[in-house]
């Protein structure tokens, strides 16, 4: 293989290894702080929300990079 497809080969696998954990971390972080927001909104006195979205959107996340991983 020629040095030329090598280094785009690895360059293509770093940008999608890249896109799929920012896309993650984008979904996580809106979960928890939509989580934190509804917590300050409607006070129950346990971070319920916080606490339930955070756990959804891990698993969203995680559908995400599957679906993302089985399509390519």
């Amino acid at each position: 293989m020629e040095p030329r497809k090598k280094e785009k080969k690895a360059l293509n696998a770093y940008a999608k290894y890249s896109s799929i954990t920012f896309q993650m971390l984008v979904i996580i972080l809106a979960g928890v702080f939509g989580g934190r927001e509804l917590d300050k909104w409607i006070p129950l006195g346990f971070p319920v929300f916080t606490l339930f979205l955070s756990i959804l959107a891990v698993i969203l996340a995680i559908y995400y990079v599957i679906k993302d991983f089985l399509r390519k």
